[in-house]
């Protein structure tokens, strides 16, 4: 094994310091995190149904590579969900 650790702390330790240092795959990080735009929501199952449906119908797939990331349903029953699209489309 190499002299870097495999530890949580070795790992957040080396990851900070490729964020200072600003190399090439930071870069090619911030520049793929921000053609995303994602947002969340948390409401009831039915209207959180339409608003993705609201979503999927102004941003479609196949222009805006729209998705569901991510979703939950929360102790109280409602629908917590993350969509992702890409900002603009070609």
């Amino acid at each position: 094994m190499g002299s870097w650790s495999r530890r949580p702390l070795g790992v957040a330790e080396r990851l900070s310091e490729r964020r200072k240092a600003g190399g090439p795959v930071n870069d090619a990080f911030k520049k793929e995190a921000g053609q995303w735009s994602r947002e969340t929501f948390v409401m009831p199952r039915t209207d959180a149904r339409d608003k993705a449906r609201a979503l999927f119908a102004r941003f479609p797939k196949a222009a805006y590579m729209t998705e569901i990331e991510w979703w939950r349903e929360c102790d109280d029953g409602q629908i917590e969900f993350t969509i992702r699209r890409l900002r603009s489309a070609d």
